[in-house]
């Protein structure tokens, strides 16, 4: 035996018995002294993959693929190599030879099944997770990826199968518990959901999102128990560079801007970094008029579209041409109907994957991209991360940073973006006047005589409400609104039945706060028309922070109940304070819980004060610029327009101040 078959034997003993430190400098030793030991690249490059050094990794691996073309061996690792390292088209690359060499490897299949996923291309990653079973039936971890993929595109119940069968396999698969729990949240079964976390979570508590996830589905179950030792843990997690919490999650739980930027710029970096070559060109010249893009996955009955419907109607269409990147179901509703019809170009890309919803926008020559999600349900954040729009902007659906380097603007205005905001955010500041949030004139409020008795509402007394998710109801919120009623005698508070667990938590918690659970009345979910109507039989509604009510206190202003909030320290929690000035009711936005709870009270028991400010909100209803659809409209496009002309004028973003 020679020198260096001796040092690869030992090299080898202590890989298999995980002496990484050894292993690796003794495969060292052997590729100095045999550059062209495929086997020993092979291996050093699964030791430094073991302790996840990708990057030395690639060099390796890179000359044994250049050496012996013929390894599928080596072609899979170096697939592995470049999906750690966010190379999912490189890595596309290695597997199609691995298996073109040999393609009877099931793990080969699954490997590539799973970067297929990475890329959006969900259909291709279900094909090849079906094809990996099939020459291996007993492997739980690709059941566990064919459940991922099948979330993906949203058929839960088969996702829950996969996941079942997965756990059949390996009843402690953290994975595939995390992901039975997403199929089950996306299922609106939240106490099953969490149940699946909170498995996932005792077996392995670090794994991807799955503390955020854990954490957030607790909130909307309104279940307190622990949370402050567990927002710590989360948020030392976060604060030391781990994507364990999704970005939106995260807003409702904290109001530090600097976690949100911390958090997302995680998110970022592990999910969806920059494509290693933008598709917008940069030589196209300019075009008649400008192509404006919005993306979304809620051209639907939904929070969003209520929003911006008119927005899109009114857009001047001598100055913009108009398309809408539908990444969402068509769910036949009206509002499908009318947005789909307000567009100059629909186009339905929810079966599409990313790079080539990507390449439609490049192809198009779209100047302006505007991201409708952010960080929330569906979000396609991999389309932006090709650059196909050579401007590109976060709004509306997501009240934070990005902190995504080909994310170029934020739109807000003066009060949820500050100069003092500016070191917390990647994009750069676009500053409307009045107010960042679109409104729709055209919202229907129904008129079918509705009673208190009919929503079992005391029909004499005073009636809070808040119809925010319960996920935004955080402890201290409540012990306030519990103060607030107990100081007020005979009132009720009105919230949104969200699930049982959630209503049953709730009323646990006002009977610890000494206040009867009786004064907790829940009003199911209902058809937008008779839900603006309801409002109408509440006399204040009550804001929640961290995260403020977005669409729900635009709703309760355009039904004419008056909103009280207290102005947070981040774009979400200053959003009804936003509102609230710009429909001329700045004196409903407290400074301080003492201040909130004090006015609250004084309104409540102070009629004539409270009637004045109704009938105050009836009248600026149709003058104040909240509600005014084309004055905002010109507004936004004289937004656009700046970003247009400092883009053709060759200069980088820059923070835009839109005049009134």
């Amino acid at each position: 035996m020679t020198a260096v078959a001796k040092i690869f034997r030992d090299a080898l003993a202590a890989l298999n018995s995980r002496n990484l430190a050894r292993a690796e400098r003794l495969f060292d030793r052997v590729v100095k002294a045999d550059p062209a030991n495929v086997a020993a690249l092979n291996l050093l490059t699964v030791v430094l993959m073991a302790t996840e050094r990708f990057a030395e990794a690639e060099r390796h691996i890179e000359k044994a693929t250049a050496i012996n073309q013929a390894s599928y061996a080596s072609f899979y690792n170096y697939g592995i190599v470049s999906k750690h390292l966010n190379k999912p088209r490189q890595a596309l690359e290695k597997f199609n030879k691995a298996l073109a060499l040999n393609p009877k490897d099931a793990a080969i299949w699954n490997s590539r099944g799973a970067t297929y996923n990475d890329l959006g291309e969900h259909d291709h990653a279900i094909a090849d997770f079906n094809e990996a079973i099939l020459r291996n039936p007993t492997c739980a971890e690709t059941y566990a990826n064919l459940g991922n993929a099948l979330l993906v595109v949203r058929r839960c119940p088969d996702a829950i199968a996969a996941y079942d069968k997965a756990l059949s396999l390996k009843p402690q698969l953290a994975e595939a518990h995390f992901g039975r729990g997403n199929a089950l949240y996306d299922l609106n079964r939240y106490d099953e959901a969490f149940g699946a976390y909170d498995k996932a979570f005792s077996i392995d508590p670090c794994l991807g999102d799955l503390a955020g996830a854990r954490l957030h589905t607790k909130m909307k179950l309104c279940d307190w128990k622990g949370l402050v030792a567990e927002l710590a843990h989360l948020t030392e997690s976060i604060r030391s560079g781990h994507a364990s919490c999704g970005p939106f999650a995260l807003l409702s739980l904290t109001d530090s801007s600097d976690d949100h930027l911390t958090c997302a710029q995680a998110w970022i970096t592990k999910r969806y970094p920059a494509a290693s070559a933008p598709m917008s060109s940069s030589v196209t010249g300019p075009h008649d008029k400008i192509r404006l893009g919005y993306v979304s996955t809620d051209f639907r009955e939904h929070a969003t579209a209520h929003l911006i419907a008119e927005l899109f109607e009114v857009h001047d269409r001598a100055r913009f041409e108009i398309f809408a990147y539908s990444l969402g179901r068509d769910d036949k509703s009206n509002m499908h109907a009318r947005l789909s019809a307000s567009f100059d170009h629909f186009l339905s890309c929810e079966d599409r994957a990313d790079v080539e919803i990507a390449r439609m926008i490049a192809d198009a020559e779209i100047d302006i991209l505007v991201d409708l999600n952010g960080f929330t349900k569906g979000a396609r954040t991999n389309v932006f991360a090709h650059r196909p729009a050579p401007i590109q902007v976060n709004y509306l659906g997501y009240a934070g940073t990005m902190a995504a380097p080909y994310i170029d603007y934020i739109i807000g205005d003066a009060i949820t973006l500050t100069n003092a905001d500016q070191a917390a955010y990647s994009e750069k500041f676009v500053t409307l006047p009045h107010c960042y949030q679109p409104n729709d004139r055209k919202r229907l409020i129904a008129d079918d005589g509705i009673t208190r008795r009919d929503w079992g509402l005391p029909e004499d007394q005073i009636v809070f409400c808040c119809f925010n998710n319960s996920y935004k109801i955080l402890p201290a919120t409540f012990t306030c609104w519990m103060r607030i009623l107990t100081a007020v005698e005979g009132s009720a508070l009105w919230l949104l039945a969200d699930n049982q667990t959630t209503m049953q938590n709730l009323r646990k918690e006002a009977e610890a706060r000494q206040v009867d659970p009786s004064r907790l009345i829940f009003a199911e979910r209902i058809k937008p028309a008779k839900h603006l109507a309801r409002h109408r039989l509440a006399d204040l509604f009550l804001d929640t922070l961290p995260y403020n009510g977005h669409t729900t206190a635009s709703d309760a202003l355009w039904a004419g109940l008056p909103v009280l909030t207290q102005s947070g320290k981040t774009f979400a929690g200053r959003v009804a304070a936003s509102l609230l000035s710009a429909v001329g009711l700045p004196k409903l936005i407290a400074q301080t819980t003492e201040e909130y709870e004090r006015l609250a009270i004084h309104l409540a028991t102070c009629p004539d004060r409270l009637a004045g400010i109704k009938s105050e909100l009836a009248q600026n209803r149709a003058t104040a610029p909240l509600f005014d659809t084309a004055l905002f409209g010109k507004h936004i496009e004289a937004a656009y327009q700046l970003m247009y002309d400092r883009y053709r004028a060759g200069l980088a973003p820059d923070h835009i101040c839109v005049p009134a």
